[in-house]
């Protein structure tokens, strides 16, 4: 039915169906926000519950540096990627940390770091970085 007054209909028969499309739906209902656990925001702080290692996807070999967070905004439990050699000695446990997405394809792992999605940028309020060249000195709370 495309008649000359049918564009009242067509224009609703076109939002019944968008609905169909998945990526509206999770569009429309922020179903990713929902399950991101930051809430769609790109940093989130949180404290250091305990350090561990997570092994490499096939076929890498070898033991990444990891800690658990919990998420102060909501209380939830993540883990995240500590970057760059040696940088896990200079985080411990209660440590304040701040965490971001490691930015793998739409927010998932990235490569071969099964089920690790984030990565550690600041503790105490200080760059990572600078802590690990020596250029800081680690506050301690």
């Amino acid at each position: 039915m495309a008649g000359e007054f049918a564009a009242r209909k067509l224009k609703k028969d076109r939002k019944m169906y968008r609905w169909r499309d998945p990526t509206y739906r999770t569009r429309l209902l922020m179903i990713r926000e929902k399950m991101d656990p930051l809430e769609g925001a790109p940093q989130a702080k949180g404290i250091v519950l305990e350090k561990r290692v997570v092994e490499q996807k096939q076929p890498s070999s070898g033991l990444i540096k990891c800690v658990r967070v919990r998420l102060i905004k909501n209380g939830k439990q993540i883990t995240a990627h500590v970057p760059r050699t040696g940088a896990i000695n200079h985080i411990s446990e209660h440590d304040e940390v701040i965490i971001e997405g490691l930015g793998g394809s739409q927010g998932g792992t990235y490569g071969s770091m099964s089920g690790v999605k984030f990565r550690v940028i600041k503790v105490n309020g200080l760059s990572l970085e600078m802590i690990r060249r020596g250029k800081k000195q680690k506050a301690t709370r």
